[in-house]
């Protein structure tokens, strides 16, 4: 059996589409991926310029991709460090379960419950028009959320160790995401958004 493929859950939402498998990697996998990317990833604290001021985004960042896979987005660029074995690894599980083959991968790391990321959509004009992102988390448990543009409905999804989350259709077009912070004491989160630069 294909790890996890037997536990995918389609998520039910209007407007767009969402695919939890739970437990996508077993977990001395995920426990193996965890220590591996903590240990071997460049990561960075990136900044942004937000009313006149530079501000640091409260989590670590790492882009990973083909040649030609530069991602911009909150007035950063980023540029592609070459897939490593480790990355190229999870990339191809990734791709076989999504049916899709990613050129790239932004890893963000949370390092407590006081790293977030705020709500956005992930629909930047280099992914196309109705992007395919296939998010895998390692690590810690954090909630994530959605909230429709239009109805403000909200769903909430606790994302486990080993997890994939698959978000396609035109989601990104109506619905934002987030991972607020927490009070709670958790320990470490990777997060890798597996995507298609065109």
């Amino acid at each position: 059996m294909h790890s996890g493929q037997a536990h995918s859950e389609p998520i039910h939402i209007p407007n767009g589409e969402l695919l939890y498998v739970r437990h996508f990697l077993d977990t001395n996998q995920s426990d193996r991926y965890l220590n591996l990317l903590l240990q071997s990833v460049p990561w960075k604290q990136e900044s942004m310029h937000l009313y006149g001021k530079r501000v640091q985004f409260p989590r670590l960042t790492a882009w990973y991709g083909d040649p030609n896979t530069s991602y911009a987005f909150s007035g950063i660029t980023l540029h592609p460090d070459a897939f490593t074995p480790t990355l190229l690894e999870i990339k191809h599980r990734v791709d076989i379960l999504a049916g899709v083959k990613f050129n790239s991968v932004l890893l963000n790391r949370y390092r407590n419950g006081n790293d977030s990321i705020s709500w956005h959509a992930d629909d930047e004009k280099e992914l196309g028009r109705n992007p395919v992102i296939a998010s895998l988390n390692l690590g810690a448990t954090r909630v994530f959320q959605l909230r429709h543009n239009d109805t403000k409905e909200k769903i909430a999804l606790e994302l486990s160790h080993g997890s994939l989350l698959i978000m396609r259709g035109e989601l990104q077009h109506f619905w934002k995401h987030q991972i607020p912070k927490t009070k709670k004491a958790v320990g470490e989160r990777l997060n890798l958004t597996f995507r298609v630069i065109h």
